[in-house]
């Protein structure tokens, strides 16, 4: 995997001050994507383990963050590498973790190791931009085709249990 940069400090990507990661990869090719230099996955740092000690040491050493979100790109374009990271960021940091994708909560729930990345999701953006229905308002996602979806109650009731603003 690679990570094409780190905002330390949001509050556009979920709730409260959040650690952003925007991942290198994405198949969907959005028409109006706002990242779409991060297609072909080849730009950014590879997230080896001195990177991976960096990333969870500035989480840990920033007392105001409420949690970590993934974007890109698309983190779910190198899904078993997606897993690694999740296991490890959630072991070591115990934060609450969002995550965009362009894939939905359905697609993502038809792959083993997708589905399994689902475990240290928290809240899941689904669904790919579309330019058509975009709206500056929306709170957190771009298009109203998008949900913003609670991953633990949907997975523990098994029916899509989004969050409204």
């Amino acid at each position: 995997m690679k990570i094409i940069k780190i905002f330390k400090e949001t509050i556009s990507d979920g709730f409260g001050f959040r650690y952003s990661i925007y991942f290198s990869g994405c198949t969907h090719y959005c028409e109006g994507c706002h990242n779409h230099e991060t297609w072909k996955g080849d730009i950014g740092r590879v997230l080896d383990e001195e990177y991976m000690d960096e990333i969870a040491r500035e989480i840990n050493g920033n007392s105001m963050l409420d949690g970590i979100t993934l974007s890109g790109g698309d983190p779910f374009f190198n899904p078993e590498e997606l897993l690694k990271f999740l296991g490890e960021i959630k072991a070591r940091t115990h934060k609450n973790i969002w995550s965009y994708t362009g894939y939905t909560f359905e697609n993502l729930l038809t792959d083993p190791v997708m589905r399994e990345c689902l475990d240290y999701i928290d809240v899941l953006v689904d669904g790919k931009f579309q330019k058509t229905d975009y709206h500056p308002e929306l709170h957190f996602r771009g298009s109203s085709n998008q949900r913003i979806i609670d991953v633990k109650e949907s997975l523990k009731n098994d029916k899509i249990i989004t969050l409204e603003f």
